[in-house]
């Protein structure tokens, strides 16, 4: 009867260790991860002129999930975006409103005819958002302005002849002489013997001279009429994202070497996270792992002590 009892009590032992085993197993499983929807991507991006708003457009179908649109915070051009709202619009079948688009063109002539040829009368036109048409020139709109200045510089020349001097002296010449408003300066003298002993001096004088150009001209001219778009069952929706100022970063002093680690201690209440040998914090999955492993060894020490002492007994 006691054999019985012993065999009994080391049968349910090791039923209740697989059965703890089992069900660590199956609190170790992770669970599954819930399906991401599909990414959306803008159909158009607006942003005001202070930067402190920034509107993005998604035209979706009924097959799309509005749940893919981004709504994280992000950084741009110095300012922090947060989103503040998300619109839902019901876009009407046919779509269509007045548009006028500035062009600019350059020119090499301020000629209105010569402009007129860069200018066509009708151009057509895609906005941002999608809405298409062909816009008429604004006759009334054209402007000219010059896009540049520019400079060349050519040499001068020029001949003086001095008759009657008694001696070949070069102080008879004059050193620089005006022509035509320009200083030109003496580069050399050549003598010629008179009939009665006299010499005539013919000097060569050389300079420059600077003049400016207009290199070109800017055209600007708009263009104004309708455009429109037809939608299929699309919905749009626009994610409102207001802006922040972002701080410029202080510069640190040449001499501050302080390290915030060492002024700044960790709480020392705080619970300590185990580690691997490596130095890197342990996964969280290991650790889940640990306690369940450490009750099965304990429930078999347990289960092998209560046998041992059964079996000393009888």
């Amino acid at each position: 009867m006691k054999r019985k009892t012993i065999t009994y009590a080391a049968r349910l032992l090791c039923i209740l260790a697989l059965s703890m085993s089992l069900t660590t197993a199956a609190f170790a499983a992770d669970p599954p991860e819930p399906a991401q929807p599909s990414p959306c991507y803008p159909t158009a991006v607006t942003r005001s002129e202070d930067g402190g708003e920034i509107r993005k457009m998604y035209d979706l179908g009924p097959e799309d999930d509005p749940a893919g649109i981004p709504r994280s915070n992000f950084e741009q051009e110095g300012y922090h975006y947060t989103l503040t709202d998300l619109l839902k619009q019901e876009l009407p079948a046919n779509e269509s409103r007045q548009h006028t688009e500035t062009v600019s063109v350059p020119s090499q002539s301020k000629d209105m005819g010569a402009v007129l040829a860069l200018l066509p009368q009708t151009k057509e036109f895609i906005t941002e958002d999608g809405l298409s048409g062909v816009l008429t020139l604004k006759l009334d709109t054209v402007n000219v302005e010059v896009a540049g200045y520019g400079s060349s510089t050519k040499s001068l020349t020029a001949t003086r002849t001095y008759p009657g001097l008694a001696d070949q002296d070069t102080q008879y010449i004059p050193k620089s002489i005006q022509d035509n408003g320009h200083s030109l300066t003496l580069q050399t003298v050549n003598w010629q013997t008179e009939g009665d002993g006299h010499f005539t001096a013919v000097a060569s004088y050389s300079g420059s001279a600077t003049s400016s150009y207009v290199k070109g001209y800017t055209v600007t001219a708009d263009y104004a009429g309708a455009v429109s778009r037809i939608n299929l069952n699309k919905i749009r929706y626009v994610a409102i994202f207001e802006g922040t100022a972002l701080e410029p970063i202080a510069t640190e002093e040449p001499g501050d070497t302080s390290d915030p680690s060492l002024t700044d201690p960790a709480d020392p209440t705080a619970p300590v996270e185990p580690t691997d040998p490596t130095g890197q914090d342990a996964p969280t999955a290991e650790k889940n792992n640990v306690l369940p492993v450490v009750a099965v060894v304990v429930v078999v020490l347990l289960g092998g002590g209560a046998f041992y002492f059964i079996k000393r007994r009888r």
